[in-house]
């Protein structure tokens, strides 16, 4: 459940947060509540753990199609 804009995000909030800024999608209430009441380093370290999850996963695939291609 996502909390009013008067508390701190939780660290599911900000995960969320996190994703939709990948995607480039997010509330404005969101997007306020972040800024108003979120701690940076949650973000940009869930940030970051989100980039190495992506490049890990770019990367596995890659080597799934180049090996399924006889690479």
């Amino acid at each position: 459940m996502d909390n009013d804009n008067n508390q701190a995000p939780s660290l599911w909030d900000v995960a969320k947060s996190v994703m939709a800024g990948f995607l480039g999608v997010q509330k404005s209430k969101h997007y306020e509540r972040d800024f108003t009441h979120g701690k940076p380093w949650q973000y940009i370290t869930l940030g970051l753990i989100g980039v190495v999850i992506f490049i890990a996963v770019i990367i596995g695939v890659v080597r799934l199609v180049l090996s399924l291609a006889g690479v």
